[in-house]
């Protein structure tokens, strides 16, 4: 039952210009409603990077990132701190090598020499501190984030064979 205020209103009003006011609230919401779900969608965003994007840009100080690579050989290091696990490794896309620090069980697929990817944020002492590491099975795959930065560093044509092997990836590192 409606109001005599609102029966008023509607004399008065229009229908041109109910149905404008009703578009208007229409649009309003719609946008106020994309507005959120954008905000909220950037703030969950992960950038992927790579340890030569992180060297040359320090925007990504205390930002949460995906960076992926190669497992440096020889770079593993192991340790325990209050009993739990602790690791060190670097990990490279060709042109640069970014040191990895992890506290936690490492995957059991986790092997020196292959692609990693690892969530987690840049320190101010320039170390990535992982909250989290994902290694593949397969010795043959490799990120394709990682595999264009090698071919655009010249260090790796897909048409000529398979990617170098792990033994050469600290030669192909360029030095700090």
């Amino acid at each position: 039952m409606m109001s005599q205020s609102d029966q008023k209103l509607k004399r008065n009003l229009p229908a041109k210009w109910r149905r404008l006011i009703w578009l208007v609230l229409i649009l309003l919401s719609l946008s106020v409603s994309v507005f959120f779900f954008l905000r909220v969608f950037s703030a969950n965003l992960l950038f992927f990077t790579t340890p030569s994007q992180l060297a040359t840009k320090q925007t990504f100080i205390n930002k949460e990132v995906r960076l992926g690579g190669m497992v440096v050989a020889n770079s593993w290091k192991q340790g325990e701190r209050k009993h739990r696990p602790i690791h060190w490794f670097d990990v490279t896309d060709g042109q640069a090598s970014q040191t990895i620090y992890y506290a936690g069980i490492m995957p059991d697929l986790f092997r020196e020499g292959q692609s990693v990817v690892v969530l987690g944020h840049l320190n101010s002492d320039n170390v990535f501190v992982a909250s989290e590491v994902l290694a593949r099975h397969d010795e043959t795959y490799m990120p394709p984030e990682v595999a264009k930065a090698l071919q655009e560093s010249g260090k790796w044509d897909p048409r000529f064979g398979s990617p170098p092997a792990p033994e050469e990836w600290q030669t192909m590192i360029k030095a700090k």
